[in-house]
């Protein structure tokens, strides 16, 4: 434990961490989430002079966006929908990029009843504008058929068997209808872009600083004092690979804490048993959106530490400072930049990758197929990249201590 306090410290000693760890701060709490808030998401519009269109009043219009949803009952029914429609055109047509749940009544109409969409007449309009809202009904309904399309369109291409549809509409049975319903946008906009962003944002400042855990003492050279050193070179690994993982929790912590408490500052806890079908309608999961929040950030932690454990191996593998760097980013963008050129299976694999893969996965029916049993998707991506870390941590250890005994 001493030996594991001195390594610690000695990691955060250094100037290149303290930076790496502030620039993250900044750029995941202040500007990911502070700045959302207050500024280029919830900020009113038509504010000629900002960057963004907005002006610096999100915490007001918030509230504002607040107060407009609860004037609907607190429960999504037929009337609810109709009403919301009527008060966008009549209140001018706010526009659907407001934070109020405009956009949210626009989608479900594109997907549910596209057959009211009159493209000859209206062209170039959003069918919100004109939409005959007493032809609004059977909401529930017409999102079954909605979602059972999806997965026939999905069964049809391959993606699921009949197990996978059924295992989904088993899951789909739990969510409780009619939905509760409070404003929307807020937790739309955590889950869908903040947190789900989080894990790729945190994983650069993860490589510069844990890149040279093992190829730094050969740039340092120091491997000739460590071979005096009392401890032996396999526990001075150890400790190495103990001081990283923590760090990576550390920053998640860091990070996590700011969040959460901006979180609380401008959207509190209203909404949080919402449905997460008020957000995708294609998504099965019977979970509210608390629960979909510490699923998400569950996914940072566990990809952070296996995405510590992959780059530690990589400093291991090389003894050239900018190589071990070089390849601990390259697992995070390079699947990226690849994109759809790559085959599907390798597609899904690369999401098995520490912290390449999305958290919004919770709002699909995706599944993963094992030996012919299939598995919803974000089961597995919580799983096997935590779980890859783990595997690298030992050969890690063992390549770095085979070099220093040779």
């Amino acid at each position: 434990m001493e030996l594991f306090v001195l390594e610690h410290k000695r990691l955060w000693r250094k100037t290149s961490v303290r930076i790496c760890v502030l620039l993250c701060f900044v750029y995941c709490v202040i500007y990911g989430g502070v700045l959302q808030y207050q500024w280029f998401v919830f900020g009113s519009s038509n504010d000629t002079t900002s960057a963004f269109g907005n002006n610096f009043d999100g915490y007001s219009m918030i509230q504002t966006y607040k107060e407009q949803a609860d004037k609907y009952g607190g429960v999504w029914t037929d009337e609810t929908f109709q009403q919301m429609v009527k008060d966008y055109n009549d209140l001018g047509r706010p526009g659907l990029q407001s934070g109020a749940d405009w956009q949210l009544a626009s989608g479900y109409l594109n997907q549910l009843y596209p057959e009211l969409a009159d493209p000859e007449n209206q062209t170039y309009q959003p069918l919100i504008h004109y939409v005959d809202t007493e032809k609004l009904t059977n909401f529930y309904e017409k999102r079954q058929e909605f979602l059972e399309y999806n997965m026939e369109v999905n069964r049809q291409n391959g993606l699921l068997t009949e197990d996978d549809v059924e295992t989904l509409r088993d899951m789909d049975s739990q969510v409780e209808e009619p939905y509760k319903y409070e404003w929307v946008q807020g937790w739309s906009n955590l889950l869908s872009t903040s947190l789900a962003s989080t894990g790729s944002s945190m994983a650069p400042y993860l490589a510069i600083v844990l890149a040279f855990t093992f190829s730094g003492e050969w740039h340092s050279n120091t491997a000739p004092l460590l071979h005096t050193t009392k401890h032996g070179w396999r526990k001075l690994a150890r400790v190495k690979v103990l001081s990283g993982l923590a760090f990576a929790a550390e920053l998640f912590t860091l990070v996590a804490v700011g969040q959460i408490v901006a979180q609380l500052i401008f959207l509190g806890t209203d909404g949080w048993d919402l449905p997460i079908q008020l957000i995708k309608l294609i998504a099965v999961a019977p979970w509210n959106m608390l629960q979909a929040e510490l699923y998400e950030l569950a996914f940072i932690l566990l990809g952070a530490i296996g995405y510590a454990g992959l780059v530690m191996l990589m400093s291991a593998l090389v003894k050239n400072n900018v190589l071990s760097l070089t390849f601990s980013l390259a697992f995070i963008y390079v699947p990226g930049l690849l994109g759809f050129y790559l085959p599907l299976w390798a597609q899904d694999a690369s999401q098995f990758i520490p912290l390449v893969g999305s958290p919004t996965d919770i709002f699909r029916m995706n599944m993963f197929h094992i030996f012919g049993k299939g598995i919803w998707m974000p089961y597995m991506l919580i799983i096997i990249p935590v779980l890859i870390g783990v595997v690298c941590i030992p050969f890690a250890i063992l390549k770095w201590s085979r070099r220093q005994k040779a």
